[in-house]
């Protein structure tokens, strides 16, 4: 998938490898996000044969571990006649596709039973969607120093797993456990940080953990560390104390992030923390200096702020480094800069500006490194790839080959970000006058006109590739996320389109565009762009079905203020915030009877998945009871009272699993008991961005104080009376 349009989802497996990327260690479980299961594992046994298990998942213990704060419960009998089985499924994060080549399966054992050596299941691996498990050999030939009640290491040569055909480690998806013995008697053990690894590490850490800030929040307290350079930290191990005596271990943490935050869950209440770090064979160094804070109540404007900051953060110290813009998710790829989600994310740091998280003088130097960039940025008739390496500024083909030259609708995303940043760094002074005149240049030469193809096509074209062309011609064609193309293509003071392509490319009812909306909406309901139907109450006059996901609402108006944008068809706040109330509606109603839907938690749109990114629509078939916080909290200006709902339900209520670093995770499903490990580039910004517009319109005046916007939206203006008077 793109973002919506669902063709892009064919090309995610054919991902291009570039050498620039630090490897992961392919990890099959740290820590489970959500108590009671793990979602992504199995759990089966035929009577009298028996595990423990919930809803043919393994349990979650919070109470016994490796490293905090849990590990997987592995409680069986095994019985004559009977049998069990357990998997450990791997997750293939969106981007973490560079992985260490493997040479061990590795884990940590607790028999908390008294159980005996042989008494221990069997082990084997395998290839999930290949239905294939390598023959299974007897764990207790791996262990050294057999006890019990004491953390064992257990490694695997991989070669001794036989009957298994793969060619790369990486293949391998599935770690196994069954009944070994029959001795009929229940056991109990514990499994934590699963993984696959190569020959043991002997870099050793050098880095001294040091605590730099706390601060108290009203459920979770956020603690800051020095940014960690040493190669040889695998992860940050955060203790907390209640008293400052008595400190436990509470959370792993990658050394990628700088800070962690805590979700305590309780108000008026003072926390004392420390930290150390953990290398490859789980080394821990000293521990650092103690930090404290406490929470308290917090006024719905205090909320606010705390969510943008959050949000915020990601663009700020999350950003790579050479760019300094946007990572397309986190964890994932650390040098690959995603286009678009980079000019949301420029907004929001705009928007920090003025909520003073960072001062301007911060905010200078970032837009001229930023700017310094994309400027020497390869682009491709002056739009940039969807992906760029954040060293070289060369295209990434992420999404497959095909994919390997100008996107034009992340180039829009970019260029609504800069166009909004042009606007706001107004000082005479050097920098700033460098900003505006790079972004002046870089508008200038996206040659919106070349990606219509022919001169007299009605509609402007997704992609364009260098050596193959218009290979993926994909045509835009409105209800979508897409508006914000056709705005800037009119507004182009140097590669402009017709305006009149608003109406025969964007708005268009010829029967291509029909079936367009007809095939992605499965219905004709809204297929002539315009809709005229009511929805749960609510009238639509623009948009296929009953308007899709709420990225439609977001991303083509983060920048352009939907107030002042009205065509013959509607006016776009109104229809927006209809659009918003028909998927809060539906999600208060629930058709599909899914757990946690309802006034606090509402808002379908799209994002990561349990197994791939899609999107959610308030539609049954579209709805499979995954919800994602950016879908109400940044539609906050139509739906400031049911926006507001859902930020206090998912901090106060869903924090312990939803809450981190960058703020909202981005997606969670309760029927499943899942939540993404992922912060996403391209839903963390329109929070920030979005609540800001509802605060104070910042970024809505800052892009339409443009003059060609505009003129821009002057000339669609003139078209849509030219086309009603020919009528």
């Amino acid at each position: 998938m793109k973002h919506g349009i669902l063709f892009f989802l064919f090309l995610f497996c054919q991902l291009v490898v570039f050498g620039q990327e630090t490897p992961y260690t392919q990890v099959f479980f740290e820590n489970s996000l959500m108590s009671r299961d793990h979602y992504y594992s199995t759990a089966t046994y035929t009577a009298p044969g028996w595990v423990k298990n919930s809803q043919n998942k393994l349990p979650v213990s919070e109470e016994v571990f490796f490293t905090p704060g849990n590990s997987l419960e592995l409680r069986y009998v095994s019985a004559p006649k009977g049998s069990w089985q357990a998997q450990v499924l791997y997750h293939p994060i969106r981007g973490i596709d560079f992985l260490k080549p493997a040479t061990m399966l590795t884990f940590r054992l607790l028999v908390k039973s008294e159980t005996a050596a042989p008494e221990l299941p069997a082990v084997a691996i395998g290839k999930r969607e290949a239905k294939e498990l390598s023959a299974f050999v007897l764990l207790q030939n791996f262990v050294k120093e057999y006890k019990t009640n004491a953390w064992l290491t257990v490694q695997v040569p991989l070669n001794s797993f036989k009957d298994l055909s793969y060619k790369e480690s990486k293949e391998i998806d599935v770690i196994a456990f069954r009944q070994q013995g029959s001795d009929g008697k229940e056991h109990v053990l514990y499994l934590d940080q699963l993984e696959l690894t190569p020959a043991p590490a002997s870099q050793k850490i050098t880095a001294a953990p040091k605590l730099t800030a706390a601060t108290g929040y009203e459920k979770h307290v956020s603690i800051a560390w020095e940014k960690i350079t040493d190669p040889a930290v695998r992860y940050v191990q955060v203790y907390r104390s209640s008293d400052n005596k008595n400190f436990t271990p509470v959370a792993i943490e990658s050394p990628v992030l700088s800070r962690y935050d805590d979700f305590v869950g309780t108000t008026g209440q003072t926390f004392h923390y420390k930290i150390s770090f953990l290398d490859d064979n789980y080394t821990e160094t000293a521990q650092s200096n103690i930090v404290n804070a406490s929470t308290r109540p917090m006024t719905d404007e205090e909320l606010l702020t705390m969510v943008q900051e959050a949000h915020f953060r990601y663009y700020w110290d999350g950003a790579e480094p050479n760019s300094g813009l946007a990572l397309e998710n986190i964890p994932g790829r650390r040098t690959m800069v995603a286009s678009g989600a980079s000019g949301f994310g420029m907004m929001a740091l705009l928007a920090g500006i003025e909520r003073k998280f960072i001062t301007r003088e911060q905010g200078v130097e970032r837009f001229v490194q930023i700017v310094n960039y994309l400027d020497k940025a390869e682009k491709f008739h002056g739009a940039f790839s969807h992906f760029l390496d954040g060293n070289t500024g060369k295209v990434v083909p992420f999404f497959g080959p095909k994919d390997n030259g100008g996107d034009l609708v992340e180039t829009a995303f970019l260029a609504q970000g800069l166009l909004a940043a042009r606007a706001y760094f107004n000082g005479n002074n050097q920098q700033e006058k460098l900003i505006r005149d790079k972004i002046t240049g870089i508008w200038r030469g996206i040659e919106w006109s070349w990606y219509r193809r022919e001169k007299n096509n009605p509609y402007l074209l997704w992609h364009w590739s260098p050596d193959q062309a218009w290979v993926i011609n994909h045509k835009l064609i409105g209800w979508n996320e897409t508006m914000i193309v056709y705005l800037l293509g009119i507004s182009s003071p140097s590669h402009s389109i017709p305006a009149n392509m608003y109406y025969t490319g964007w708005a268009s009812q010829d029967a291509e565009a029909q079936k367009y909306r007809s095939d992605w909406g499965q219905t004709k309901e809204g297929s002539k762009y315009t809709n005229g139907n009511s929805y749960y109450g609510i009238p639509l006059k623009v948009g296929v079905s009953n308007g899709g996901p709420l990225f439609f609402i977001h991303y083509s108006y983060l920048g352009p203020d939907p107030k002042k944008i009205q065509d013959k068809y509607t006016d776009y706040f109104s229809n927006n915030r209809n659009i918003a109330l028909i998927n809060y509606r539906y999600c208060v109603e629930n058709p599909e009877k899914h757990q946690g839907y309802g006034e606090g938690a509402w808002g379908l749109t799209a994002s990561d998945g349990p197994w791939e990114y899609s999107a959610s629509e308030p539609v049954p078939r579209a709805d499979e009871g995954k919800m994602t916080p950016t879908g109400a909290l940044a539609s906050f200006p139509y739906t400031p009272e049911e926006s507001m709902q859902a930020l206090k339900n998912y901090y106060r209520n869903y924090g312990h699993f939803l809450w981190g670093a960058y703020g909202f995770r981005d997606a969670y499903n309760l029927n499943e008991n899942w939540v993404s490990p992922l912060y996403m580039g391209l839903n963390q910004a329109p929070i920030v961005v979005m609540i800001e517009n509802y605060r104070s319109g910042l970024l809505w005046n800052l892009f339409m104080s443009n003059k060609e916007v505009q003129e821009g939206l002057r000339k669609i203006k003139a078209a849509g009376s030219i086309s009603t008077k020919k009528r």
